[in-house]
């Protein structure tokens, strides 16, 4: 099976179009034609529907998808392990993680990452939805959530509690919480259609109802809301490192209570390889977090 046709393949169902796999692989809309025209032939099948105006997998091209990016993976391990390693890690890395985590705990890292890997390019895709990774050929992805049971490969990378934060102008006017029944006097920001904090009471997890007449859709916004004094919310100690030093944001402890920790993790397809490229990555970006 041509390496080629499978790249033409993939590009295709990433990008939605064989123009945006032509751009992509730096090939004549003609020769990507041709080449998705001869893996279809080999295969049997079709892999695409095809309008003038878009383009979407068949069912069994969708079959095919993970398959595919299990044979280009295989090949590039294969060339890495016959690569004198001097040169560092090579390939493209695709990787998607929560906007703030992205730009706080990922961007910084990036330039060193491609000064010591000449032959390495990463796309990175900053996004709060949790993306299937499978279905758009994702390498790895970067989650802080409660994993649920699936085929993919989860590898725990750091301990992640939530504590509350705010800023002092807030808790001056308004207060410092003690325990958890005093939040219901309080603005609590969190997430869009968010209704309820989680914490650990004697080892169980309790959830408290919350309010607040702000939220936000992603962690940027409610976090620059609770350093305008504008509530307190919940975070993690990565999210206001800087914060914390400038006295911007200060800790508020509520009695009797732990919070939940909900982990950082690293999510990638269930491929026997771990590339070089991911290894580089998550080495650089454990260091990171601590």
């Amino acid at each position: 099976m041509d390496s080629e046709e499978l790249e033409v393949f993939l590009s295709a169902a990433r990008t939605g179009s064989l123009a945006g796999a032509a751009k992509h692989l730096k090939l004549t809309p003609m020769s990507t034609t041709r080449r998705l025209a001869a893996l279809e032939e080999e295969l049997g099948v079709r892999l695409f529907h095809r309008t003038s105006r878009s383009l979407a997998l068949t069912p069994e091209g969708e079959a095919f998808l993970p398959f595919a990016c299990e044979i280009i993976d295989t090949q590039e391990a294969a060339r890495a392990t016959l690569t004198p390693s001097e040169g560092g890690a090579t390939g493209l890395l695709r990787v998607t993680a929560p906007v703030t985590l992205g730009r706080k705990r990922i961007m910084p890292i990036i330039g060193d990452l491609l000064h010591e890997n000449p032959g390495l390019k990463i796309d990175l895709d900053l996004n709060d939805s949790i993306v299937d990774i499978v279905a758009s050929g994702v390498d790895l992805a970067i989650r802080i959530a409660p994993l649920k049971d699936s085929g993919l490969i989860a590898r725990r990378l750091v301990d992640n509690p939530k504590l509350i934060y705010a800023a002092p102008s807030y808790l001056e006017r308004n207060g410092t919480p003690e325990t958890i029944d005093d939040l219901e006097h309080h603005e609590c920001l969190t997430f869009t259609n968010f209704t309820h904090w989680q914490f650990l009471l004697n080892g169980k997890e309790r959830s408290i109802r919350v309010g607040c007449r702000f939220s936000s859709s992603g962690v940027d916004g409610f976090l620059s809301a609770c350093v305008s004094g504008l509530g307190l919310a919940q975070l993690s100690a990565w999210d206001v490192k800087e914060e914390l030093a400038n006295g911007s944001l200060v800790p508020v402890h509520i009695h009797g209570v732990s919070p939940r920790d909900l982990a950082i993790w690293a999510v990638f397809p269930s491929r026997r390889q771990v590339l070089p490229k991911l290894r580089v990555f998550l080495d650089r970006f454990q260091r990171s977090l601590v």
